[in-house]
């Protein structure tokens, strides 16, 4: 009987402090997940996301915030950053405008939306202190 290997679904959070070498730890530990799962070939797209991600919570909250890396099955994975501030950037909100050639800010974000498989955003509310914020999401598949 030939058998195949299944792995089963897998999540890592890390949670990162406001530190400026924080994204440079999340996008190392991005590149060693991607590789222990076999997932090479997801690298350079999902780094870009992610850093995007994550340095935009790390610019714009004033507490931790967290990257989680989730398998989204068929050589696929979700990138989501909670961080503690609870405005939905632009153009991750209905109705966004796309950044103009020269602007300053917004532009790292609007990468995301061109590179991700597909993004989102939801307000995230709580009752009790950082539990609020927001979850900025992006998922990558391995091009068919």
């Amino acid at each position: 009987m030939v058998g195949s290997t299944v792995s089963p679904p897998w999540t890592y959070t890390l949670q990162l402090p406001q530190d400026p070498r924080a994204p440079g730890v999340a996008r190392a530990t991005l590149r060693n997940v991607l590789r222990v799962h076999g997932m090479p070939e997801l690298t350079e797209v999902a780094e870009l996301l992610a850093s995007e991600l994550v340095t935009n919570a790390y610019l714009y909250s004033s507490g931790p915030y967290s990257l989680r890396l989730r398998d989204a099955g068929r050589s696929r994975i979700r990138l989501s950053v909670w961080d503690t501030d609870p405005h939905i950037p632009a153009p991750f909100r209905w109705g966004a405008q796309t950044p103009e050639e020269l602007a300053e800010r917004g532009r790292g974000l609007y990468l995301v939306t061109l590179y991700a498989e597909s993004w989102g955003a939801y307000p995230m509310r709580g009752g009790l202190p950082g539990q609020g914020g927001k979850l900025l999401w992006a998922e990558c598949a391995a091009k068919a």
